[in-house]
Formats: structure tokens, C-alpha cells, sequence
């Protein structure tokens, strides 16, 4: 629509650009949803569904057997930092590939944003990864299903914010589970460390962090999320490089992965391909369904990927294990109850009572007829 004003001296053009130019040069419709070559629009809500679980659920056990696998060659444990640089490498790649796949190449996010989300980045893989070196594999993942804990904590004590009840049972109940869950750990495993509690917790701070700074990074400057992996991870990368030049880690670390290329450096490249595809569904799942599915699903998908650690490999077992993981969950639980109190509607106490005393009433007058 074009209006224009004419005369000797002024000259006014008002254009409304279409609904196609509009949009992102990278987004083909708004409707679309294309996860790994998949363009999800074309299917029912139940199928939809059904593809973005499998995918989480195969790209994610996979993902977690890998990296536990990973840790289980002999020597390697002390090279956490060298793994995930590989693992930083190889994320750069896949997002550099995928970016050349869309129309829109430019950098909207500035340079200095990502230097941040990198070093944060950096922080929660490089943290979580070494801790492996400590800690059991399902210990390692208990802690990560808690983010709520350092998320409260920070809004506590940086933002002056007040949580509900229903939220401070939550952390409670996270805390409590994982106190039990951590002194279970420390009682029966033989390579139980308070280093690696420390180096979890830190890369669980810093992974309550990256989540608020990315989301408003992409908000504010409509970027894809190809270019958030592309440079977020390529700069952690160069930090990561320049870390274990400095510190001397690199030549020794280069050299043990040399001897046995397969089990190192190609288990990292599944390890990291899994994951970033995993990602892909995760992000598909809360687009269509929103968060509240896409958080049940994932906390889904962590208890298997428990399970499924014990089972293929060996490490002491107790009962506490299970007591501690349910209180966990139930935190998680309260916490998206919390998010979602308009969706989900629990019956209240009078509610319960009152459902109760008309079924007596039913059956009494069944009985008397």
C-alpha cells in the first residue's frame, strides 16, 4: 500500500510492506516447524507429539550412554576439559553447517553478548564434564534436574524476589533429595569425591545463568538458533584452547586420545552429534506443546536415562537411590505446578471432602432404595 503526498516542496512516501516480507528471512512459514529435514506442519497434534518424544527420548539415552561411556576408558577421566573442547569443536561445526542452510547469515546478537554466553557456556559443559571424574553418572544427572535450587537462590539474594509457598516447597524438596541421594553416593561409591559435588554445583549455577541471558539475547535481536551455537560455542572453544596451553593440559590430553582414536574422538563426535539433535526436538516440543509438556517429557527422559545407567553399568546400588530421586521429582513437580497454576487445576481439600461426602450420600440412597 503505497500513499503519496505531492506538491512543489514535499514529497511523502508510506509503504506497508507484505505479510511475506515481514517475516524472517529464514522462516519459510510461520507455521512450519522442521526439525531435522522433518517439516512437523504436515502432521496431527498426536503425531507431532509422538516424533518429538521419540527423538528426545532415542537422541538423549543415546547422548547419556555415550558420555558415560566416554568416561568409562581407563585415564580418561582426567581429561574432562580436552573432551569438551572436542565436544565445543564439533558443536561449532554442526551449527556452522546448519547456518549455511538458511537464507539469513548475518550476526544479529553483538559480539560482546557472546563473549558472556560463551565463558557461561564453558562453565556448565566444561564443570559437568569434569565432575564425571568424581561422580557417578546418575548423581551427576540428580543435580541437573535441580536448577530450580541456584534460579531461587539468585533471585533470593540479586533480585530481592518472594516465591510462593508452593516453590519453596519445591527447592525444599530438591534439596532434601539431593542431600540423601549425594550421602547414599558417598557411603557405597568407591570413587565418590566432594570435588566433584562442588564442580556440579558450579556448573548448575552457571546453567541457571546462560538460560536467562540467551533467551533475552535471541528476544532482543531475533536471532536463529544456529547462530547462537555457531558463536557461542566457537568462542568458548578458543577459551577452552587457550586454557590448557596456558595450563600445559593440551600436548598430554592430545596424546592419550591419540592411542585409541576410536573409543575418544569418535564417541565424542556421537556423543556431540546426539546431542545437538536432541536439542533440535526439545526445542520443537516446547514451540508446539510449551514448556510444561516439554519439562515433564525431559524429566521423563532423565529417570530412563538413570535406569538405564545402572543397567549397562556396573556400580553399587540402594534403595536410597530411589527415596531420594522421587523427592526430586516431586520437587519438579511442584515447581512446574508453580509455573502453571492457571493449567492445572489440583482439587482443593474442601474439594476432596465434599466429593467424598456426596459419594456416602449416593450409596446411602442406593442402599435404601
Amino acid at each position: 500500500m503505497d500513499l503519496k503526498f505531492n506538491n512543489s516542496r514535499k514529497y511523502i512516501s508510506i509503504t506497508v510492506p507484505s505479510k511475506t516480507q515481514t517475516m524472517s528471512p529464514h522462516i519459510k512459514s510461520i507455521d512450519d516447524i522442521v526439525v531435522l529435514g522433518i517439516n512437523l506442519s504436515k502432521f496431527n497434534k498426536l503425531t507431532q507429539f509422538f516424533i518429538c518424544v521419540a527423538g528426545v527420548f532415542v537422541f538423549y539415552l543415546i547422548y547419556g550412554y555415550l558420555q558415560e561411556l566416554i568416561f568409562s576408558v581407563e585415564g580418561l577421566k582426567s581429561y574432562g576439559w580436552y573432551l569438551t573442547l572436542v565436544q565445543f569443536a564439533f558443536y561449532s561445526i554442526f551449527g556452522l553447517v546448519e547456518l549455511q542452510l538458511i537464507q539469513d547469515k548475518r550476526r544479529r546478537i553483538p559480539g560482546k553478548t557472546y563473549m558472556i554466553i560463551a565463558f557461561l557456556t564453558v562453565g556448565t559443559m566444561g564443570l559437568s564434564n569434569t565432575s564425571l571424574g568424581y561422580l557417578n553418572y546418575p548423581t551427576q544427572v540428580i543435580f541437573k534436574c535441580c536448577k530450580l535450587i541456584p534460579v531461587m537462590l539468585g533471585g533470593v539474594f540479586i533480585q530481592g524476589k518472594r516465591y510462593n509457598i508452593v516453590d519453596v516447597s519445591a527447592a525444599v524438596c530438591m534439596s532434601l533429595g539431593l542431600i540423601w541421594f549425594t550421602l547414599a553416593d558417598s557411603t557405597i561409591a568407591p570413587n565418590f569425591n566432594l570435588t566433584g559435588v562442588m564442580l556440579i554445583s558450579l556448573a548448575l549455577c552457571a546453567d541457571a545463568v546462560i538460560g536467562n541471558v540467551q533467551e533475552k539475547a535471541m528476544k532482543m535481536h531475533n536471532a536463529s538458533n544456529s547462530e547462537m551455537v555457531l558463536y557461542s560455542y566457537s568462542i568458548g572453544f578458543v577459551y577452552i584452547l587457550l586454557g590448557l596451553t596456558c595450563t600445559s593440559g593440551l600436548g598430554p590430553a592430545v596424546t592419550f586420545c591419540s592411542k585409541n582414536p576410536i573409543r575418544t574422538y569418535g564417541y565424542a563426535f556421537l556423543f556431540s552429534l546426539t546431542g545437538y539433535f536432541g536439542i533440535s526436538f526439545v526445542l520443537a516440543l516446547i514451540k508446539i506443546f510449551g514448556a510444561l509438556l516439554a519439562v515433564t517429557v525431559t524429566t521423563g527422559r532423565k529417570a530412563m536415562t538413570i535406569v538405564l545407567s545402572f543397567l549397562f553399568f556396573a556400580k553399587p546400588f540402594t534403595f536410597q537411590y530411589v527415596w531420594s530421586g522421587l523427592l526430586v521429582v516431586l520437587g519438579i513437580f511442584l515447581n512446574v505446578y508453580s509455573k502453571n497454576m492457571d493449567k492445572i487445576r489440583l482439587p482443593s481439600l474442601y474439594d476432596l471432602i465434599s466429593k467424598l461426602m456426596e459419594a456416602r450420600k449416593s450409596r446411602t440412597l442406593a442402599q435404601t432404595v
